[in-house]
């Protein structure tokens, strides 16, 4: 029903991944345009290498501009639409604060600002082209981008707001932001991911290399966490009231309690809500307190609670693999609804008619089979809209992200993605040993993120040949 995800989200406060793009690849975001005339400025190949997408928008750091505010003035144009330097700015002090909570180096300013343009503008064509294309995003989607952010940072919306307003971000301003960014996503969607097809041969490939590659490849090890979280500036007395939480966790895990089950009722982490699986990943990617914390534990063994910054920690140790090919992996099994929207059902409507089926199915007036045979214009209606198990990244972002917040037995909200508007049921998850053909399947999803991120940069330079961009006053 939905392609594989691609696209996470951040973890820092007011921060959605999709919400700024990473400096390096603002020359390859563009939209498909007309031919740009003959005295198109040729823009400059950005300094930055590829990185990871920055977030954005994160709190504006005042401390950090210049003590003087510049007039403001067009520093570029777009299509016909001008970007200011007081765009740059404020864009500059939001990405300088989000690089010094990461305790990473600034670069010069100069160049920074230069690196931000490139983004605003990449960001801009992409959004024009989906606009071109007839693509919107709606009030309800713009609502659930909201929530996600919250929850995704731990605050209720009323909170989230009143942090924009105290960073001077307004709610306004915010969900402009958002609609931008989930136009982009929506034209990535599109145009992006039929270009990715993966073979069996880029499969068997993969999987020679990683085999090849085993004796020199760090170990991989897969952790389970349960987070207690412990809030800055805890007092003394709270501080001992975490702990003896954390105590009790690792006291009904040792009597034989479900690592799983414990993770969702009692973890702060994001994973929590998958059981507290961290996934396989190489040893030092992890924070260096888990691995030292671990380094003696067999597999199946847990430790903890373990004290941090953070909180207390307690870990499982799921798997370790050598050649970093995974041999374990948690399966969800959901059946959903799907309205598809258009013309005649707009995303708003179709979530007031899905949260009118989720009420009936909460009063037990119908189940969740029923209604799905009934009302989803997705093929799985005639299975109840079940889906079946599945593994992790099968779904689109949106989907998949939902269905990790929810436990056996719940409903979500209605759920907003490029198909549609989903309510999603899960009905349970499982651990499961892999099979080879199932850990072909997974390393096919490998695969096809990498060709995913091969295809993306390549739509992106295409869009950017494109399209009309000229350069005016350099912003400072």
């Amino acid at each position: 029903m939905t392609p594989r995800a691609r696209l996470c989200t951040s973890s820092s406060l007011i921060t959605l991944a999709l919400l700024a793009l990473p400096p390096a690849w603002a020359q390859q975001h563009k939209p498909a345009r007309k031919a740009a005339p003959a005295a198109t400025k040729a823009a400059p190949e950005p300094a930055a290498k590829p990185q990871a997408p920055t977030p954005a928008p994160t709190p504006a750091a005042p401390a950090q501009a210049p003590a003087t505010q510049q007039a403001d003035y067009i520093v570029a144009v777009v299509n016909s639409e001008p970007i200011t330097n007081n765009d740059v700015r404020e864009r500059t002090a939001r990405v300088i604060e989000q690089l010094t909570a990461q305790n990473t180096a600034i670069p010069p300013r100069g160049q920074l600002m230069q690196d931000v343009l490139e983004r605003l503008i990449a960001e801009r064509i992409q959004v024009q082209l989906a606009l071109e294309a007839g693509i919107k995003a709606d009030d309800y989607a713009i609502d659930q981008a909201e929530q996600s952010v919250a929850q995704q940072n731990n605050v209720s919306l009323d909170e989230l707001h009143r942090q924009l307003a105290r960073d001077g971000i307004t709610v306004e301003r915010f969900r402009r932001e958002l609609r931008s960014q989930l136009l982009t996503l929506r034209i990535r969607e599109r145009d992006v991911e039929s270009r990715v097809k993966v073979s069996d041969a880029d499969v068997d490939q993969f999987m020679q290399q990683q085999q090849q590659n085993a004796g020199a490849a760090p170990q991989a090890v897969n952790l389970g966490h349960i987070l207690i979280e412990v809030p800055e500036n805890a007092a003394p007395e709270q501080v001992k009231e975490r702990e003896a939480r954390a105590r009790e966790v690792m006291s009904k895990l040792q009597a034989g309690g479900d690592f799983a089950a414990l993770a969702r009722e009692y973890s702060d982490a994001p994973e929590g809500q998958r059981g507290g699986v961290i996934g396989l990943r190489p040893a030092d990617r992890y924070p260096e307190l888990f691995i030292d914390s671990t380094e003696k534990t067999p597999v199946g063994g847990v430790v903890g609670p373990v004290r941090s910054a953070a909180g207390f920690h307690i870990l499982k140790v799921l798997e370790r693999s050598q050649g970093g090919l995974p041999t374990m992996a948690i399966q969800t099994h959901a059946r959903h609804i799907l309205l598809r929207t258009g013309t005649k059902l707009s995303e708003a409507q179709a979530a007031a008619k899905l949260e009118e089926l989720r009420q009936r199915i909460e009063r037990g007036q119908a189940t969740f089979e029923q209604l799905a045979s009934e009302f989803s214009d997705d093929p799985s209606a005639k299975q109840g809209g079940d889906l079946g198990w599945s593994f992790p990244g099968r779904y689109v972002p949106e989907f998949q992200q939902a269905l990790d917040q929810l436990k056996p037995g719940q409903i979500s909200q209605p759920v907003v993605t490029r198909f549609g508007v989903h309510l999603i049921e899960l009905v349970d998850r499982r651990e499961i040993k892999l099979t080879q053909r199932e850990q072909r399947d997974l390393v096919r999803g490998a695969v096809r993120e990498k060709k995913l991120d091969e295809a993306y940069a390549n739509w992106v330079r295409e869009e950017r040949a494109r399209a009309y961009v000229e350069y005016r006053e350099p912003p400072q």
